[in-house]
């Protein structure tokens, strides 16, 4: 005989809380949402009365999709919220499950326990549980600070509101919430004026939601936010999530206000959860939709270095790195990391990156990723699928050749193509019908000393050769303007070979650096101050070997088709990829199978 906590709804919905009572699942229904994924409403029993008003946290939605709690199912709900929503002009406790624990399977039970009716209790017109955080006196808040920091159990008696219960039909609710993600400062200016804001991304045990701040908020909160602490905020609006800019799972989005309050909880313990992940396998990406947004989690197998480009829109200059992940399904897919993270970013140690938020992208008939302003990186994170990837990276991954998904998107250390020679470029006419991009170990073999270098716009936005105006004065034709001062930038034809054949490349700015061992400025002040040493620069690079990634494109010169080789990037000799590549090489040659 299968036993239900009977009674428990009444003394539920009327706001008495009710330990770990045992309920029935008679239905579920996925309510209707915008595309922020998917919330259940549950159909609940307790032998006695039905209730309706009952939502499933959305951590738990696989246990639908899982068919784990199915139809005459017995649950012990270990954890709950209640909450309150408009129901037709009227206020409606909602009952929100964190917790629940499947006691009996429905498909044992086989049918509806007792003989209950959905007649139930009206609420009261003032729940405790919809208490807001009401606004004190500048004293009081003063106090009620200070109270907090001496006795932080003092927070115990804040009622609060799950995050999946909100909506902006209902003004009166205080989250407890974690930051589990904070950007930066970002600044605007337009014909309407000019502002600033920042946004940080919350999770409760129900959910999670978007919070941006403006102008004046902006100042006052972001200091005293911290990532990874818990806060109590309300007086905040909602609205209407904008999914172009915001990937998480909830249909609104929250902007703080005037009146809006948070206040640090020191007394959160675990009952908050950290950020939450729902990775998706990279051999996955491949058939996912240009502009998805996804959680991933890799390991770093190469690394690319810093490269800056110029925005075509404003002109200023980016930077950017892209780096190729890897997980046990043996593929591989680039990811592009823009400004800061590019920047600091350290590969070399083949970290552990878990992304929450990454944007899926098409290149050349390939996928990639590349991050966006909202979202969450962690190195190594702590978490057991990590643990179970680096043991596979570990043992198999590290010495396995990958499957790419990605095409090389024109920079450095993008998805690198196939291994060749110039020879097998050659004679499969890389370049002939587009662009091509392949990857070649080969040795500097010559390098044209006439117009390597040259004097360039000082403007960080351009790169533009200067026309000099023989009175101490550069003319950029690109600015239309004069500038009495240049930058000296870099433009090598360079002759590369490898046992097979020899190409000439261009190699731009960083990438001829490389082979030069020294920076255009320097080779600027060596020619203006010791042309011999100058010279010698030269010499010194000939016969040295590097990787490089080739761009092949047919080009139209004064009315003639010819292809034109570029260096895209040019990485130090990895003497263990190169040989891993070529081991590779040996065994399709030989007909070994991999083991």
């Amino acid at each position: 005989m299968y036993s239900l906590t009977e009674g428990s709804i009444d003394k539920i919905m009327s706001g008495v809380d009710v330990d770990k009572p045992v309920l029935q699942i008679l239905g579920n229904k996925k309510l209707a949402s915008s595309n922020s994924g998917e919330r259940y409403r549950l159909l609940v029993s307790d032998g006695k009365r039905i209730n309706s008003f009952t939502m499933l946290a959305t951590q738990l939605n696989t246990m639908i999709t899982d068919n784990v709690l199915t139809d005459y199912t017995i649950c012990q709900i270990n954890r709950y919220a209640i909450s309150m929503v408009n129901n037709a002009g009227k206020q409606k406790r909602v009952m929100v499950i964190l917790n629940i624990e499947v006691k009996v399977p429905g498909d044992q039970v086989g049918h509806k326990i007792g003989n209950p009716t959905n007649a139930e209790p009206e609420p009261d017109s003032k729940p405790a549980q919809s208490a807001p955080l009401t606004r004190p006196s500048p004293q009081k808040k003063n106090d009620f600070m200070q109270k907090q920091t001496s006795n932080p159990a003092s927070t115990n008696d804040i009622s609060t509101t799950p995050i999946v219960a909100l909506s902006p039909y209902q003004n009166r609710w205080v989250i407890k919430a974690r930051v589990v993600s904070k950007s930066d400062i970002r600044t605007w200016s337009n014909s309407r004026g000019e502002g600033k804001l920042f946004s940080m991304d919350l999770v409760d045990e129900s959910g999670e939601i978007r919070c941006t701040a403006f102008k004046d908020q902006c100042d006052k909160f972001y200091d005293m936010l911290e990532i990874g602490k818990v806060y109590y905020i309300s007086r905040a609006t909602l609205k209407t999530a904008n999914k172009q800019f915001n990937n998480l799972r909830n249909d609104y989005e929250m902007t703080l206000t005037g009146d809006s309050e948070i206040i640090p909880c020191h007394d959160a313990g675990n009952d908050i959860p950290s950020l939450q992940f729902d990775f998706v396998p990279i051999k996955d990406v491949e058939i996912k939709e240009k502009n998805d947004i996804i959680d991933i989690l890799g390991v770093v197998k190469s690394c690319g270095d810093v490269q800056s480009l110029t925005s075509r829109t404003t002109g200023r200059e980016m930077k950017k790195r892209d780096v190729n992940l890897v997980d046990e399904t043996n593929t591989m897919v680039t990811l592009t990391l823009w400004g800061s993270q590019a920047e600091t970013f350290e590969g070399s140690t083949n970290p552990l990156l878990a992304i929450k938020g990454a944007r899926v992208g098409e290149f050349n008939g390939g996928k990639n990723l590349s991050t966006l302003s909202s979202s969450v990186l962690q190195l190594d994170p702590d978490i057991p699928e990590a643990h179970k990837l680096r043991g596979w990276f570990n043992t198999v991954g590290r010495n396995e050749e990958a499957k790419s998904l990605s095409r090389a998107l024109g920079g450095a250390g993008g998805a690198s193509g196939p291994w060749l020679t110039f020879k097998e470029a050659k004679d499969q006419e890389l370049g002939s019908k587009g662009t091509d991009i392949y990857t070649v170990k080969a040795t500097v073999n010559m390098i044209r000393i006439e117009n390597a270098l040259y004097k360039a716009c000082p403007s960080d936005s351009c790169k533009k050769k200067l026309i000099d105006q023989a009175n101490d004065m550069y003319r950029c034709e690109k600015c239309d303007k004069e500038y009495p001062n240049y930058r000296y930038r870099l433009l090598a034809s360079v002759n590369l070979a490898d046992w097979s054949e020899n190409q000439w490349a261009s190699a731009f700015s960083e990438d001829a650096e490389k082979i030069l061992g020294a920076t255009a400025q320097e080779l600027g002040e060596l020619q203006e101050n010791d042309n011999e040493a100058y010279l010698e620069k030269f010499g010194d690079a000939t016969f040295k070997s590097f990787i490089f990634k080739i761009r092949a494109k047919v080009e139209v010169f004064s009315d003639e088709h010819r292809l034109k080789a570029t260096c895209i990037n040019i990485s130090p000799m990895d003497y263990k990829v190169y040989n891993n590549y070529l081991i590779t090489q040996i065994k399709e040659l030989a007909g070994i199978e991999k083991a």
